[in-house]
């Protein structure tokens, strides 16, 4: 098995050589993938075949306050021990970047980054037109922010055109709140676009599938692997809403070469990242902006705004107006959160300083 199967390139290989340190204290490791991850638990991909690995102890800790665990699609350094029913992770190479969302829940009140895989190529975005709720204008204008924000390139995948009553119009929805975008008609059921969904995922590409339940993301990748490797379900019956299949995350090669990630559905998706980061999901409402007399213009109420003269138009959407300010808000509040928390933890760790001072100056007293 060659590494370059799973993804491994010159990029790669010059990041292993910075990893290594200069004393050979990694002597013996070798690079693999994270094929899937489960509780904590690692198959990774190494040049001797697919191996169960683990954290450990120390290293744990070090990546979890670093918020760096490892997910799908990250290279490890491991050290092949077939006295080990997992073998040793003693690394993980820094990601070229990451899909994340906001977690759905915390204890704490303030939101934390949850990340879905890594070192990602493309993400298909993945709706159903089927006549349920799993192709909405909103909805895609969240999933492209979030895939914008990786670093990889998103592809929308209009899926079930064959349930379509008027698919021509639903591509033409679509397109319009992902200019620059690619659009894909797709039917995992027929086969009709997977040649061009296939022709996309290019032998070495990491893309992965993201979409709430229901929308066919297993069948897409069983359609394209040709066989049915991974379980599916059909839509419940009253509503057309998704029945969970996929459990954990796992990586896929395909016939192409290209590699697939499948991922669960997703009930919510939590905007993670930039304030800027609408800027390519709503190019259309940034390209107004550019015209607007102020370059620091809220577009709200300033004289000369390009942004509020297209409203008025009509050349600007309102509901894509008003999503792209309920977005900017979720982004906003969240990276506000975030500073907050990032300001807990530095206060925390000056008062833990403080307190071993004290410590020491009373032990240092006590000494004299």
């Amino acid at each position: 098995m060659s590494l370059a199967e799973w993804g491994w390139d010159e990029g790669w290989e010059k990041a292993l050589g910075v990893a290594l340190s200069p004393s050979g204290e990694e002597k013996g490791v070798t690079p693999g993938r994270v094929i899937a991850d489960t509780r904590g638990r690692y198959l990774a991909a190494t040049l001797s075949g697919a191996h169960w690995c683990g954290l450990t102890g120390r290293l744990r800790q070090e990546l979890a306050a670093r918020r760096l665990l490892p997910i799908t699609g990250d290279w490890l350094l491991v050290e092949p021990d077939e006295r080990c029913p997992q073998w040793p992770i003693r690394g993980v190479l820094p990601r070229r970047n990451a899909l994340m969302r906001r977690a759905p829940s915390d204890p704490l009140h303030y939101p934390d980054e949850q990340v879905l895989a890594a070192n990602l190529d493309l993400i298909l975005v993945v709706c159903a037109l089927d006549g349920g709720r799993n192709f909405t204008s909103r909805g895609v204008e969240r999933y492209l922010t979030a895939a914008w924000e990786s670093g990889a390139t998103p592809v929308v995948v209009l899926n079930k055109v064959d349930l379509a009553e008027r698919p021509d119009l639903a591509l033409l929805r679509a397109q319009e709140v992902a200019p620059g975008v690619d659009v894909l008609l797709v039917s995992a059921a027929t086969g009709q676009g997977c040649d061009e969904l296939a022709a996309s995922l290019r032998a070495g590409r990491t893309a992965a599938l993201v979409g709430p339940s229901g929308v066919g993301k297993s069948s897409i990748i069983n359609r394209l692997l040709g066989a049915a490797l991974l379980p599916t379900a059909a839509p419940r019956a009253s509503d057309l809403r998704g029945r969970h299949t996929t459990s954990m995350r796992s990586l896929m090669r395909l016939p192409s070469g290209g590699l697939l990630i499948d991922t669960p559905g997703l009930r919510e998706v939590g905007l993670w990242g930039r304030e800027d980061s609408l800027d390519e999901s709503f190019s259309d409402v940034a390209e107004f902006a550019k015209s607007c007399r102020y370059g620091n213009c809220s577009h709200r109420r300033e004289p000369g705004c390009a942004v509020q003269q297209a409203l008025a138009e009509g050349a600007l959407d309102p509901a894509r107006w008003q999503s792209y300010l309920d977005l900017e808000r979720e982004l906003a509040y969240a990276a506000q959160k975030g500073d907050a928390r990032k300001s807990r933890e530095t206060k925390a760790k000056k008062k833990a300083i403080a307190r071993l001072s004290r410590e020491w100056y009373r032990g240092s007293k006590r000494g004299s």
